[in-house]
């Protein structure tokens, strides 16, 4: 009996910490993210301490496209041809981030959304924990990056 009221007042309490993400908070997407680690369906991690490439939202009227761009030396970023429609749903208390592209459709839960961090959880109950990343200039030379 003892144990049965401490698994539900667990559960209670990991439910209630869930954040609630409003409309409002989708323009928080838009910009540069890079991955700080991954956490598997049973608990294991992976930490990202260094990544080739972010995501880049563009979201605008709920609608909108992820591409994957490349930081360059110079505060720079080269991009591809290649990206992913997004449409922002939101069902019930779920925020989804529905992408199409020629190939395929998927969708993605957002766990919690702020100014610098971004978690999501695809169907396989794998999490990606985000952080909001930016232009680098390590040539210094003298140039402002934006």
């Amino acid at each position: 009996m003892k144990n049965t009221l401490m698994i539900l007042v667990l559960s209670l309490l990991f439910v209630s910490c869930k954040q609630e993400i409003k409309p409002e908070d989708i323009a928080k997407l838009n910009g540069y993210w890079e991955i700080e680690k991954v956490i598997m369906e049973k608990g294991e991690e992976k930490d990202y301490k260094m990544n080739e490439t972010f995501d880049f939202f563009q979201i605008k009227n709920n609608k909108g496209v992820r591409t994957k761009v490349a930081p360059q030396f110079d505060g720079t970023f080269l991009t591809t041809d290649t990206f992913e429609n997004v449409s922002v749903r939101f069902a019930g208390d779920q925020v989804l981030l529905d992408y199409k592209t020629d190939y395929a459709k998927w969708s993605e839960e957002i766990i919690s959304l702020s100014d610098d961090k971004l978690v999501v959880k695809n169907p396989q109950k794998i999490e990606y924990h985000y952080k909001k990343a930016g232009p680098i200039n390590l040539l210094k030379d003298g140039k402002e990056t934006k």
